[in-house]
C-alpha cells in the first residue's frame, strides 16, 4: 500500500515549509529531518511566500497563534495554491477560543488545503458539528461503537473542503470523500508527549511532497507515527518515560523502512 514512500522521500529530500508552534517546532524539524527531509521554519509574513517557493510542500500548525504567524499562514498558503504544493493544516486547539476558530474558518475559505489533520474534538469544531472538548484536549475519542460515526463524519467534511481528513487520537481515521481506513497501532504512552500530532501533521508534509495520491501519503504518515510509537515504547528501558520514548520514536522514524510499515501497519478499509 505504501509504494515505498518513505524511500521516495530519503530519495527526493523534498524542503518542508512549516509555520508551527514554539512548543515543538524543534522536534517537528526532527521528525523530519529523520525521515530524510528538509525542515524550514519561516513565519515572518515578509519571507514566508518567498520561503514557501523553494520548498515542495506547506504544515500549517495553528498552536500558538498570533497576527503575524497567521498572516504568514495566509500568505504561504494562498503562494502554494498559485504553485501547487501540498498544503497541510493542523487546527491545533480549534474550538478553544474563538480567535483560533475563526482563522480556522477563514483558512478554509481562502486556501485550497490537501490535508487536514486533527483530534475528533478539532475536527468537529472546524466541520461545524458539536464537540464535547475544547480543542486540544481528547474528551471526543474515536472508539470502536463511534469508528463508522467518525469516517461518516471525515468523509462528509472532505467532500465540503476537498481535502483529506485525518481524526487521530488512540484509533485513527483517514478518509477521503468516497474511502476511510483505520489505522490501530501506536500505543498510550504517546499521548503524554507534547507534540506528536505536531510532528505527525510534518511527516504528512513530507510523504506529501513526493505523492500525488493525498489518501495514500496521510495514512502512510499516520501508519508510519504509530509504529514508530509502538517501537519506541517496547525498546524503553527500565528507568525511561515519555521523554525517551519520543528520543527514541524520531530514532524510529530515522530508521523506518516500507518492509517495516507493511509488516506492522494494522489498517482496516471501513
Amino acid at each position: 500500500m505504501f509504494d515505498n514512500i518513505i524511500e521516495e522521500v530519503r530519495r527526493s529530500k523534498p524542503r518542508v515549509h512549516c509555520i508551527t508552534n514554539y512548543v515543538t517546532a524543534n522536534d517537528c524539524a526532527n521528525i523530519l529531518l529523520a525521515c530524510g527531509a528538509s525542515p524550514i521554519m519561516a513565519d515572518c509574513p515578509d519571507e514566508s511566500a518567498e520561503i514557501t517557493a523553494i520548498c515542495k510542500s506547506l504544515v500549517i500548525n495553528l498552536g500558538t497563534p498570533s497576527p503575524q504567524r497567521l498572516e504568514a499562514m495566509l500568505i504561504s498558503g494562498k503562494k502554494a495554491n498559485e504553485i501547487g504544493l501540498p498544503v497541510i493544516f493542523d487546527p491545533v486547539g480549534a474550538g478553544a477560543s474563538r480567535f483560533r476558530t475563526d482563522f480556522a474558518e477563514k483558512l478554509l475559505k481562502e486556501v485550497k488545503l490537501s490535508i487536514i489533520r486533527g483530534n475528533l474534538s478539532e475536527i468537529r469544531s472546524i466541520a461545524g458539528t458539536t464537540s464535547h472538548s475544547h480543542g486540544v484536549d481528547t474528551a471526543d475519542i474515536v472508539s470502536d461503537s463511534s469508528i463508522v460515526s467518525c469516517a461518516a463524519l471525515a468523509e462528509k467534511f472532505s467532500a465540503q473542503t476537498g481535502a483529506v481528513i485525518a481524526v487521530t487520537g488512540e484509533t485513527d481515521i483517514v478518509a477521503d470523500s468516497s474511502s476511510a481506513y483505520c489505522i490501530r497501532n501506536g500505543h498510550p504512552i504517546m499521548g503524554s508527549i507534547t507534540g506528536c500530532g505536531c510532528m505527525l501533521s510534518a511527516l504528512m508534509g513530507a510523504f506529501s511532497a513526493v505523492s500525488e495520491d493525498m489518501l495514500k501519503a496521510a495514512t502512510a504518515a499516520v501508519a508510519a507515527m504509530d509504529v514508530c510509537g509502538e517501537t519506541a515504547a517496547e525498546h524503553l528501558l527500565p528507568y525511561e518515560g515519555n521523554a525517551g520514548c519520543r528520543s527514541r520514536m524520531i530514532d524510529s522514524v530515522y530508521r523506518l523502512s516500507t518492509e517495516k510499515m507493511d509488516t506492522a501497519a494494522r489498517i482496516e478499509k471501513l
